[in-house]
């Protein structure tokens, strides 16, 4: 019966990273992790999910909108981003940069919709914060010195959306640029430590962004996580930053 079962996983295994590479998505195989904030020092269980193996790109967005002409720079309402969508755009149909660089400038209902419209979804911040602990070599790296350093150095360099993705390492799980290129957005970036997208929340807001923001920390260490969820504390759904792009993930469907 072990044997049976151990059979059955790598049968499943290569049929879901099968289905991975022909949508350019990777297995990530799921476990436990104990995140930084939310879960009162406890582990939370992830489930195995498939996610992008690269950042959407401005050439995918370009497609998005011109399939979606909502989301064209001159259609999108206000209610759904700001004035800084898609600011490095000239028009349209005209970004500045690379093709192959990281979309930014969008907001979470933007990239909400693009990953609904490829039969996806964003991904949670579990989920996100799970593949993203991971190095070149194992799935949680966390507790290695290099690697942090990794993130906290790529946080000090200016416009790094500006190159192409798959320019930083290949983790564990097959994922390039988690950290490296640009912050992403989570399908509940703002389900930690306040309430809701409104900003009157001030005491928990304001939790992010000084001392007390380590009260509830499972790593009061881990300075490139407290930036990330402070980072995600202070956007709301509407907001778009040039340092913020996003990749899409999916359920395992049985």
């Amino acid at each position: 019966m072990k044997y049976y079962s151990t059979a059955l996983f790598l049968v499943f295994s290569i049929f879901c990273e099968l289905y991975a590479q022909n949508n350019k998505m990777v297995l990530v195989e799921g476990g436990v992790y104990l995140p930084l904030y939310g879960a009162e020092g406890k582990t939370v269980k992830v489930a195995p999910f498939l996610m992008d193996a690269l950042p959407v790109t401005n050439a995918d967005y370009l497609k998005f909108v011109q399939e979606n002409p909502k989301w064209k720079k001159s259609n999108v309402k206000s209610l759904f981003a700001d004035k800084s969508y898609l600011a490095k755009w000239t028009d349209d149909t005209t970004f500045t940069g690379l093709k192959d660089a990281p979309v930014n400038n969008v907001s979470w209902f933007a990239a909400k919709n693009y990953c609904e419209c490829q039969g996806k979804r964003l991904p949670t911040i579990d989920e996100w914060e799970y593949a993203a602990m991971a190095d070149e070599n194992v799935p949680d790296a966390r507790k290695i010195k290099t690697y942090n350093q990794y993130i906290l150095n790529w946080y000090e360099t200016p416009k790094t959306f500006n190159k192409p993705v798959g320019s930083t390492f290949k983790n564990y799980w097959g994922i390039y640029d988690l950290h490296g290129l640009v912050w992403e957005w989570t399908q509940d970036f703002n389900a930690v430590l306040i309430s809701g997208e409104s900003r009157k929340d001030v005491d928990k807001d304001a939790n992010l962004f000084c001392g007390s923001a380590a009260i509830g920390a499972s790593d009061l260490m881990n300075y490139a996580a407290f930036m990330r969820f402070a980072f995600r504390g202070s956007m709301k759904a509407r907001y778009s930053s040039q340092n913020l792009g996003f990749r899409c993930a999916k359920d395992i469907e049985n």
